[in-house]
């Protein structure tokens, strides 16, 4: 199984979902997507987790972000873990589960670590852009929940970074300042960033965020 890293096309599959079978890169589009995982169905971590992306959709929506998850488990228990995770979590499910009883995406995407767990995926985070390159990757432990802020936070960065030539700081949130990339000339910097600059080191270099009115 090869590795996947950052910058790699995201490998296309053909899956079983909840909403029907879906070929990942046209599913795609020309938008951005998030796959993740879960060790299985009707487990707690998960549970919250389902609902918290539900919750989040229009976030994602706003970014052009689709979501779709996956567990090895198969669609009739996906089906019954949905009713249990909108009861539970006041919320409607509103994004594709993948039901990967044969692991092949699993496997795949390298999502099961034998000396984790033989069987079950751990919660692996795909963010792949609209050029259909793998941009992030985040794997968490089966007992460590997802911070979904953090993603949003991530996939803001990742937007803004690949059309500006700009990077974000630690702790970065939209709206804040950000760095200017250092193949930029601090004498070229007013003509590309208008918005003005402050040089706090000849190599660290921060403008107001470029995309923002």
């Amino acid at each position: 199984m090869a590795t996947i890293r950052l910058g790699d096309v995201a490998p296309n599959f053909t899956a079983n979902t909840t909403e029907g079978t879906i070929d990942f890169h046209e599913w795609l589009g020309d938008g951005w997507g998030i796959l993740f995982s879960h060790p299985a169905d009707y487990t707690p971590v998960c549970t919250t987790e389902l609902g918290t992306v539900a919750k989040y959709k229009a976030e994602f929506d706003k970014r052009n972000v689709k979501v779709v998850a996956l567990s090895v488990d198969g669609l009739e228990s996906h089906k019954g873990w949905i009713d249990d995770i909108n009861e539970t979590q006041h919320t409607e499910v509103n994004f594709p589960i993948i039901a990967d009883e044969d692991r092949k995406v699993s496997e795949l995407y390298d999502m099961i670590h034998p000396n984790a767990d033989s069987k079950l995926t751990v919660r692996s985070v795909f963010v792949i852009g609209n050029d259909k390159k793998v941009k992030l990757i985040i794997t968490y432990p089966a007992s460590t929940g997802r911070n979904f802020d953090e993603l949003l936070r991530v996939i803001d960065s990742l937007q803004l970074t690949a059309y500006h030539k700009v990077a974000t700081p630690a702790n970065w949130n939209n709206g804040e300042d950000v760095v200017v990339v250092p193949a930029i000339a601090t004498k070229d910097i007013p003509a590309i960033f208008p918005k003005g600059f402050k040089e706090v080191k000849p190599y660290l270099r921060l403008t107001p965020q470029p995309n923002l009115d």
